[in-house]
């Protein structure tokens, strides 16, 4: 069984938990999201799955997704200046750089940055229970 085999399922028995039938259209979502990975938006979500079956319809797109991130499937992330996008929630921690020239979305990780936070933290008082780091750049031009 493929990955993604794997992720449909997840998805699937995570719609049937929150009570949601598993139609056609809602099948060829999950497929997207699944094979997906970038950051799409509910309306890229749609255009791709509407490609593939043209029953699928834009309500349907969102209010699966409202599901999802309801029931901790998927994260929903709101990139300054754009609409809402999502990932799927299984990924391992990582934070985002957003190109604001191209809106493109560099997922990265520094060990660094986490040691950091967890010093500032650990100075504070804290325990961090949860983060998300956004960095918003342009490219530098080369020479």
């Amino acid at each position: 069984m493929s990955e993604q085999d794997t992720s449909d399922r997840d998805y699937e028995s995570v719609l049937r938990d929150a009570g949601m039938r598993i139609t056609k259209p809602r099948k060829t979502i999950l497929e997207i999201l699944a094979e997906g990975e970038d950051h799409p938006d509910a309306l890229e979500i749609f255009r791709r799955a509407n490609a593939r079956d043209a029953s699928v319809s834009l309500s349907t797109v969102y209010r699966t997704m409202k599901a999802l991130h309801d029931c901790g499937a998927i994260h929903r992330h709101a990139f300054e200046g754009g609409p809402a996008r999502f990932e799927q929630a299984d990924a391992p921690h990582h934070d985002h750089m957003i190109d604001v020239d191209t809106g493109e979305i560099v997922e990265f990780r520094s060990e660094k940055i986490e040691r950091l936070q967890e010093e500032i933290a650990r100075e504070l008082g804290y325990h961090i229970v949860y983060h998300r780091l956004e960095l918003y750049g342009r490219k530098r031009k080369t020479r």
